[in-house]
């Protein structure tokens, strides 16, 4: 018996640490590349899918955050200036932390709803309701 629990251990140690991880939110990395002098993001379905956020709310938010201009063009985003994955990644990090994540429960299962001139975020999980202080 001890052989096999220490087999066990063993194997425990091999796995790679991405199997312990139970997080079922993850926001995709952003996949760019630079065509000139505009960055093009490929990957912004996905993103919008893992968010759950309509893309034109993300658009507003991340133009205004680069201060850059930009549109959709079907399933991408086209920025109009040289911007690094790293900082898009950053700044749609903290689009979820402020439009999508519960800020009692950290859940990712939240709805957006306009009562008067106050845009507040209720969570399906816990039921909190909390105005969102950020203007787009």
């Amino acid at each position: 018996m001890q052989d096999y629990e220490a087999m066990l251990e063993r194997a425990y140690e091999k796995l790679p640490k991405s199997v312990f991880i139970k997080e079922r939110f993850e926001i995709p990395k952003v996949k760019g590349l630079i065509h000139g002098n505009k960055t093009i993001i490929t990957n912004f379905n996905q993103i919008i899918d893992a968010l759950r956020r309509p893309p034109e709310h993300l658009l507003k938010y991340l133009l205004k955050e680069l201060a850059s201009p930009g549109n959709l063009d079907g399933h991408r985003l086209i920025l109009g200036r040289k911007i690094s994955s790293a900082m898009i990644s950053s700044k749609i990090e903290s689009y979820a932390n402020e439009f999508v994540l519960c800020p009692d429960c950290k859940k990712p299962d939240t709805t957006l709803k306009k009562e008067e001139r106050v845009t507040t975020m209720k969570c399906m999980a816990c039921g909190a309701k909390h105005p969102i202080s950020y203007k787009i």
